[in-house]
């Protein structure tokens, strides 16, 4: 089975991505320690978020600014739309797995940095691989 390069960037990204956000995550987590659990998760989560898009965003158009100006503009767009649904879909599988977790790992006192880290190397585990079946399932890549 030949690897699809394609699905070995969106991979490579997602860990890159994963380093950074999951890094910083975890500072915010230590920070907001004195706050309600909840609180602390949730922020910690959306902050998380706008780290993890802002790097892939600019990782996945680093990677592919070549191939789009050669493609045509239906493909792109049935691209980016396979692209978007497959990661909605794994976004969903994460925010189900992480937020709990989160929690649950808070509650449970252990400190907020390695709860932060632990459910998210878990959550971002599981999405990795949503995403990756539903890429190949819908041949984007």
């Amino acid at each position: 089975m030949k690897p699809n390069q394609q699905l070995l960037q969106i991979n490579r990204n997602f860990l890159i991505c994963f380093a950074v956000s999951a890094s910083l995550s975890a500072i915010i987590a230590q920070l907001l320690s004195g706050y309600e659990n909840h609180l602390n998760a949730t922020v910690t989560i959306v902050i998380g978020y706008g780290i993890y898009f802002g790097v892939f965003s600019f990782l996945f158009y680093l990677d592919n600014k070549n191939r789009y100006r050669q493609m045509s503009g239906n493909l792109i767009k049935k691209e980016i739309i396979g692209i978007i649904s497959s990661f909605g879909i794994g976004e969903v599988g994460y925010l189900v797995i992480r937020w709990p977790s989160f929690y649950y790992f808070l509650e449970i006192e252990i400190e907020p940095y390695l709860a932060s880290l632990t459910s998210e190397i878990i959550a971002t585990l599981c999405y990795m691989a949503i995403v990756s079946v539903f890429l190949r399932g819908t041949k984007i890549f």
